[in-house]
């Protein structure tokens, strides 16, 4: 039910403008931001590699309502990338459909995403796909598949949550594609995804599975120290090296997972998002895990008492 909740209130723009120009829960929000410019993202993907591990940039925004928004968009990821080639990141792009126009012409938008994916493959660099909720998964598959069969140099998210998704990894993989596969962060009704965390789980695990058997390089997102558990004896039992496959987490999200990953010798990439619509994800990382909440709640009462 608080997970409900939360997610329904990162739909509201009343409370986004409220928390969003507070400057406590601004300060707060920094735990899983790291900031609202390129400066600030590029920072915190140095401190990544520095610690040994890689890094995914993503500039926040999404249902962006005009052309000129989307093509704003459009060209703050071109930037990106052009950015990471100069200071020599290890460090790729993700980006959302929705704010390159999704919402307003599936063939505008994948002109828009064209052009990203193609500029990343000129600097030797590669866009994942960031998978958003049910009502465009099936528009986010089709034109990922239309891009792939173009270029190599563009991935997709597959959400372990949602029925679908079995079908979908199969589907991608025919194309030789790249997948991020994570759980799922959004409100979904129980006709089309699993109510149960224990059959979230499982499903996750066998796609787990699937991947690191596909062949291809995948990452296995998750803050979960039993999926983690899961995936390395999975790797270990079938000979697969630490090397062809990465795990994800997010920025600021299980910092001691994350370390005890690189100390182990897996390869690691942290998931680093930016800029000043930073709400509804920040809404999504409360509703993850309860210890988020519970350290916003903290820190909003100590300050407000300060």
């Amino acid at each position: 039910m608080l997970r409900f909740l939360l997610l329904k209130l990162a739909e509201s723009k009343v409370l986004a403008r409220w928390v969003t120009s507070n400057s406590a829960t601004r300060r707060m929000a920094r735990r899983f931001v790291a900031g609202e410019t390129l400066d600030d993202a590029v920072a915190a993907a140095r401190a990544c590699n520095d610690a040994n591990m890689l890094a995914s940039l993503d500039y926040l925004g999404e249902n962006v309502a005009s052309a000129a928004d989307a093509h704003r968009a459009r060209d703050a990821y071109l930037e990106i990338f052009d950015r990471i080639a100069q200071e020599r990141l290890d460090a790729n792009v993700s980006c959302k459909l929705t704010q390159l126009g999704l919402d307003l012409n599936v063939e505008f938008c994948e002109e828009l995403v064209l052009s990203v994916v193609e500029h990343a493959a000129k600097t030797g660099n590669f866009l994942r796909i960031d998978m958003e909720g049910s009502l465009y998964t099936q528009r986010t598959i089709d034109l990922v598949k239309r891009v792939r069969s173009q270029t190599p140099s563009v991935g997709a998210v597959i959400q372990a949550y949602l029925f679908r998704s079995e079908a979908d990894v199969a589907d991608l993989l025919a194309y030789g594609c790249r997948i991020r596969l994570c759980k799922g962060a959004y409100r979904e009704p129980a006709e089309i995804a699993y109510p149960s965390k224990k059959d979230a789980d499982a499903t996750y695990v066998r796609l787990m599975q699937q991947l690191l058997t596909s062949g291809f390089y995948h990452g296995i997102a998750t803050h979960d120290p039993r999926m983690i558990a899961a995936a390395i004896r999975f790797a270990a039992d079938q000979k697969i090296s630490k090397q062809d496959f990465e795990f994800q987490m997010l920025y600021g999200v299980r910092t001691d997972l994350q370390q005890m990953l690189v100390r182990d010798g897996y390869r690691l990439r942290i998931y680093i998002p930016y800029g000043r619509d930073w709400f509804p994800y920040f809404m999504r990382r409360l509703a993850e895990r309860p210890a988020n909440l519970a350290f916003f709640v903290k820190n909003l009462f100590r300050r407000v008492g300060a």
